[in-house]
């Protein structure tokens, strides 16, 4: 195991600093039913850099193919030896099912990132407001693990929807920080109980009255916002509704993109533009691209296989070199400016203007 050892110094080691990672997995642990973290060390004797509240995106080896799944970090940048992950499992979940069922300590995983815009870093406040449902609150203990380690007079609301009071992730850490945070507010709202669970706090669904409850002074926070779409379009109506100020409201997706649109629906006729010829050096390959076609989806109709999960332009897992010819790029940031100076593109949101050539 590569883990680093407890004498060595912060200043004896290099930082994770490249955008692909071989992890191995340090332990494995249950926070709630169908939820686990993975904690996970670097391969190398790295230090982990990041920011609290940034993603990475895991290339798990399910059969048949390999899958990419983007998750948020729980862990802090804070204690930099070791990152971690915190997953809910769903019935029709391929790659989680897999972690799950397979991953173990010792095991070894490749991983692309971190990235993200979501951190209190990138946008800061006098105080917070986090609203959070189901895993959606991974991101939130990121930034206040960070917070209570760098600063722990930060004035933080944390609401926190759940199903069931034994769903709620992370319960007991926070009621501990909060004790050592005079200025963390805690906030849980379950759906329902069950006959066992003992609950004297609020229950039903999220709604202004509730919001207006826990944290009566909301309009003048700094909000962050992450859980199931629904979910945060119904937060986000309800703030405009109520004239909240929008420039102050941040949230996290991961919502994927579009299906792509099949080689055979795009003509030239539909944009305007000539079809291209793309050639995949690696795999030797000479494809026809359709106009209005990305290079992620002429790769995948000839059998060229570029990695990629949130297909949107996010998570950066389809970097590729450019290494002649032009695309129009509409990246939602997943790719930093240095990199397309250098000339790499996101496959799945790179359309070829001319015959371009891509390191694949």
């Amino acid at each position: 195991m590569a883990v680093s050892l407890p004498h060595r110094h912060l200043d004896q080691m290099q930082p994770w600093s490249d955008r692909q990672h071989l992890l191995e997995c340090l332990s494995v642990t249950p926070e709630a039913p169908d939820v686990m973290t993975f904690t996970f060390g670097s391969d190398k004797d790295n230090w982990f850099r990041y920011l609290p509240g940034q993603f990475v995106t895991l290339e798990l080896p399910a059969a048949p193919e390999p899958v990419m799944r983007t998750y948020t970090l729980s862990s802090t940048p804070s204690r930099p030896f070791s990152v971690a992950v915190t997953v809910k499992a769903q019935k029709d979940s391929i790659g989680t099912r897999w972690m799950f069922e397979n991953l173990k300590p010792g095991m070894r995983i490749k991983a692309f990132g971190p990235l993200g815009d979501f951190s209190h870093i990138r946008h800061p406040g006098e105080k917070y407001l986090f609203v959070s449902a189901g895993s959606g609150i991974t991101p939130m203990m990121s930034m206040t693990r960070y917070m209570s380690d760098i600063a722990p007079l930060s004035d933080i609301t944390f609401v926190n929807c759940s199903r069931s009071p034994t769903d709620i992730i992370f319960r007991s850490e926070l009621e501990y920080l909060a004790r050592f945070m005079p200025n963390l507010n805690l906030g849980f709202i379950v759906e329902g109980c069950g006959r066992t669970d003992l609950w004297s706090g609020l229950k039903g669904r999220i709604d202004k009255a509730k919001i207006g409850l826990l944290a009566p002074d909301f309009m003048d926070r700094t909000i962050f916002c992450c859980g199931p779409e629904v979910f945060m379009d119904a937060v986000r109506s309800m703030l405009e509704a109520h004239g909240f100020d929008m420039s102050r409201y941040h949230q996290e997706s991961f919502q994927p993109a579009n299906a792509a649109t099949p080689l055979a629906e795009v003509s030239d006729d539909a944009s305007g533009e000539a079809a291209t010829t793309i050639r995949f050096t690696m795999a030797g390959k000479d494809v026809a691209c359709a106009a209005g076609q990305t290079v992620l989806q002429a790769a995948r109709g000839a059998g060229v296989r570029i990695g990629a999960a949130c297909e949107s332009g996010l998570c950066g897992t389809c970097r590729v070199m450019k290494l002649s010819g032009e695309v129009e790029m509409s990246h939602n940031g997943g790719i930093l400016d240095d990199e397309i100076d250098e000339g790499y593109i996101l496959a799945c949101c790179s359309r070829p203007k001319t015959d371009v050539q891509i390191e694949a």
